[in-house]
């Protein structure tokens, strides 16, 4: 009986928010299969010696141009027919990005790069839908015990900045008051004598995320709205 031969790859689901909606990078692929179809940033491990975490670092970096990010290896999919080409599986990577200060770039595998709102998807390449829901999912528990949702963030936020995080990943809007009073009672932010211009409302306050007030804490806040 012949042996299959089973190949490793890497993809990267990078998520950010961008006025108020949950956003995801990906790349139009320029080969096949699935030319031309929009997929995330990913590809083969190049030499034998090459970690997971560094194939995804570099992959994300030649085919959009992002380096330099926090990556957490999500999950691994590996189910047959994934992919025309054979068996392949892949080991998926996290990463919460913003969109600020980051200069998008194709690489030579790609057509094109760009941002689009998880709701609003177009046709993917292989498993690629799949795999961003089950990232999305993993985030929104992230939100509710760990410090995730300031990666998404500007040094520098209003409440309403923050609410506005949670809102995009959760995929609906929480109660203004219970949000604020969770978030403000927990001490893990610490307001600025500053504040920001937010349309035609009044200026709002700006605050800042402690991650060693985070730490101190006995018990980690459960934020579940």
């Amino acid at each position: 009986m012949a042996t299959e031969t089973i190949k490793v790859t890497v993809d990267t689901v990078a998520f950010a928010v961008e006025q108020g909606a949950l956003e995801v990078l990906l790349i139009k692929r320029k080969l096949e299969p699935f030319k031309s179809l929009w997929a995330l940033p990913g590809g083969a491990l190049e030499e034998t010696d090459e970690t997971l975490d560094q194939a995804a670092a570099r992959e994300l970096l030649e085919e959009t141009n992002v380096g330099g990010v926090y990556l957490e290896q999500l999950y691994t999919f590996g189910d047959k027919g994934r992919d025309p080409r054979g068996r392949i599986v892949t080991a998926a990577y996290l990463a919460l990005l913003r969109q600020e200060g980051l200069e998008l770039k194709a690489g030579s595998k790609a057509r094109g790069v760009a941002w689009w709102k998880v709701n609003e998807l177009p046709e993917l390449a292989f498993d690629h839908a799949s795999i961003i829901s089950y990232a999305r999912q993993r985030v929104k528990y992230k939100l509710e015990y760990s410090p995730a949702a300031f990666m998404l963030l500007p040094e520098k936020f209003t409440l309403r900045d923050l609410q506005s995080v949670y809102e995009a990943v959760l995929g609906k809007a929480v109660d203004n008051r219970n949000f604020r009073k969770k978030f403000l009672n927990t001490g893990v932010l610490q307001e600025l004598n500053e504040t920001s211009q937010e349309g035609s409302f009044r200026p709002a306050r700006l605050y800042t995320f402690s991650l060693e007030e985070f730490e101190k804490l006995p018990d980690k806040p459960v934020f579940m709205f």
